[in-house]
């Protein structure tokens, strides 16, 4: 890997088989230093999505090589990438996924509940500061289905947090929020990336949101032309 990287791929390439061969993703070799905010941007069909599967583990079958801390996941088993997912990836997608019979605190403090290293206590007590660093301590005893669409994110965002990963990858994090919120999410990020020196890496067709990372990823027909 490359000095300071924390993500890097090399010769990545993906095929979908069914109905007829086609390849997604064509020699794919990018990487992410630590504490850097990346966008990925492209038109729809271009990969974007297809490869932040890949980099995220929740996608296996692909060739080539994907290294996170220098360590290559394209030799890990189903289990082995479960528990580096649990650990050390954060995830916002663009619905929230929060459970609306939950609280907000039980929200945010499942995957560390899951993940299993805490006690409770020291889980609810880490939940409730990442809440008070995304403005939510006073929410934190609300159902989440009584929160409003912003509010929500946050608490995803809060979510993702939880288990102090090393990358928090988005997926059209800010796709479902009116103009306000996505910025409120841009800016919630960047002191993120500034205060906990975060590495966060996004796709997004908002061309403001992706203006405003440290580096645009561009794909085009499943290459990338920009990085």
């Amino acid at each position: 890997m490359t000095m300071g990287a924390i993500l890097e791929t090399k010769s990545l390439n993906k095929f979908f088989r069914d109905p007829v061969e086609f390849q997604a993703l064509k020699n794919i070799n990018i990487s992410v230093e630590r504490g850097e905010f990346v966008s990925i941007i492209g038109s729809s069909g271009s990969g974007k999505s297809t490869l932040l599967y890949i980099l995220s583990t929740l996608d296996t079958d692909y060739a080539g090589s994907l290294f996170l801390e220098s360590d290559d996941l394209s030799k890990k088993t189903k289990n082995e990438l479960a528990s580096i997912r649990n650990e050390m990836i954060g995830f916002v997608f663009q619905f929230h996924y929060l459970l609306p019979e939950f609280t907000v605190l039980e929200n945010v403090m499942l995957p560390a509940l899951k993940l299993g290293k805490k006690h409770e206590e020291e889980i609810e007590s880490d939940a409730m500061q990442k809440l008070e660093l995304l403005d939510m301590k006073s929410q934190a005893l609300k159902k989440a289905n009584k929160l409003s669409g912003g509010q929500q994110q946050r608490a995803a965002i809060a979510r993702a947090l939880i288990n102090d990963p090393k990358i928090v990858f988005g997926d059209e994090p800010t796709g479902n929020l009116d103009s306000k919120n996505s910025q409120n999410v841009l800016e919630i990020f960047k002191e993120l990336k500034k205060n906990l020196l975060q590495t966060i890496l996004v796709v997004t067709h908002d061309m403001n949101f992706a203006n405003n990372t440290d580096r645009i990823i561009r794909l085009h027909d499943g290459e990338v032309v920009q990085h």
